[in-house]
């Protein structure tokens, strides 16, 4: 099964551009959404709307908030997340198009955004 975000939630992960280098997904949920698995590659999140999300991978939990008007870097992961707030997510993903050992450099395996990297 593919875990790509547009596969696995394909009416919350819409592909907005895409080129040899980087794909752009738009995302939108509502309050008490959840996401089934999916993988993001190294990316950079632009929040927005502001959120609160919980994201799990293998027994890891992160709780993230997050306002509107952010762009952060999203190392590459693999998770699920639920909309545990009251508004709804609307995030936009520049998603890097690099080889599996530069996502493993670059941070794979931490779950949610790195703020301030």
């Amino acid at each position: 099964m593919s875990l790509d975000p547009t596969c696995t939630d394909p009416d919350k992960y819409v592909a907005i551009f895409e080129n040899d280098w980087v794909r752009v997904l738009d995302y939108r949920d509502h309050p008490g959404q959840e996401t089934t698995a999916h993988r993001h590659p190294n990316s950079v999140m632009i929040t927005l709307s502001d959120f609160q999300r919980r994201l799990s991978s293998d027994g890891n939990v992160a709780q993230v908030s997050m306002t509107a008007g952010r762009a952060v870097w999203l190392p590459a992961q693999t998770h699920l997340g639920h909309n545990i707030g009251d508004t709804d997510t609307h995030v936009i993903f520049v998603e890097l198009k690099a080889s599996t050992s530069v996502d493993a450099v670059a941070g794979e395996g931490n779950l949610g955004p790195g703020v301030g990297t």
